[in-house]
């Protein structure tokens, strides 16, 4: 099958949008964003039609299961970026809430930090990064992954890895014993 052939490919289209449509749809529950994912899935067809082998299967479930992956790459783009409001809204309520800065607070703040810089210093260098990229940085894992030029599960490895070595290395401090 010859999807660079125009006709082929408006067929092919004709077939199987309402299918793409229907796994994006139940994955992110939203018309527009489910119309885009069909649109994102029928353009990298038209521009790579040889990443598809029938030989590995049937056109229908590729595009399926293209659309299925880019509706859950959007919907964690969302989750990640509704984390990353969820955060700034904790932190402006906490500075709204605090008074001004004793002395205390301000040591208390170099030390916090004296202390994640020790542990970040701990990690392998790529896991560093990705930790920096994902939390300082505000990256999504995808943004993450373009960044440091790396596959997307890499990238979320590494972020992933590099918190348990953290939540590891502050558990065993003496300060989690105090606490």
């Amino acid at each position: 099958m010859n999807l660079s052939d125009p006709n082929i490919y408006s067929e092919v289209y004709e077939q199987h949008h309402r299918g793409v449509y229907a796994a994006a749809y139940r994955i992110l529950g939203n018309q527009a964003q489910a119309q885009d994912v069909v649109q994102d899935v029928f353009m990298k067809v038209w521009r790579k039609p040889e990443a598809f082998d029938s030989r590995r299967g049937e056109l229908g479930s590729y595009l399926r299961l293209m659309g299925r992956s880019r509706a859950l790459d959007l919907w964690r783009e969302g989750q990640a970026s509704g984390r990353a409001g969820d955060r700034l809204k904790v932190q402006v309520a906490v500075e709204g809430e605090k008074g001004p800065e004793g002395p205390e607070r301000v040591v208390e703040q170099r030390s916090a930090r004296r202390d994640l810089t020790s542990a970040l210093k701990t990690l392998p260098e790529q896991q560093r990064e990705a930790v920096v990229l994902a939390y300082w940085g505000g990256l999504t894992a995808q943004e993450v992954a373009q960044r440091v030029n790396v596959p997307l599960g890499t990238a979320k490895s590494r972020i992933r890895l590099g918190l348990g070595k953290l939540r590891d290395e502050f558990e065993e401090s003496p300060l989690a014993a105090a606490a």
